[in-house]
């Protein structure tokens, strides 16, 4: 068994949150942080596919050997993806090594009525 190219796995986080960027509709954006298992460790979000939207979207924190030569030492990360189009209906649930985390994603509130224009 070679270990040249070591496929993507689960690993752990120590932080979710999920931040909403100032703009309009507000764009509901994952946070994911901890510590990677090595230094040449990437680190991706990546959604879970369904045939119908589930209640809570899941989306795996996963890990990848890019850089065996990087040493053995951790190192902090911090990665982002944007949720348009990954929300279940209540929210999403971060998958990692040894736990997961379902956090509520609020909908987008309805397009206000238009103002009358004032002179």
């Amino acid at each position: 068994m070679s270990d040249a190219m070591e496929p993507g796995r689960l690993i752990d986080f120590d932080r979710v949150d999920i931040i909403s960027l100032m703009i309009y509709p507000p764009r509901p954006t994952l946070v994911v942080s901890g510590t990677r298992p090595t230094a040449g460790t990437e680190v991706t979000l990546v959604p879970l596919t369904y045939v119908s939207r589930p209640q809570y979207h899941g989306i795996q924190v996963v890990g990848t050997v890019t850089d065996p030569g990087a040493g053995d030492g951790s190192a902090e990360y911090s990665v982002q993806l944007d949720l348009v189009g990954f929300t279940g209906t209540e929210g999403v649930e971060v998958i990692g090594a040894s736990r997961t985390t379902r956090l509520a994603v609020a909908s987008a509130p309805p397009e206000p009525p238009p103002t009358p224009n004032g002179g």
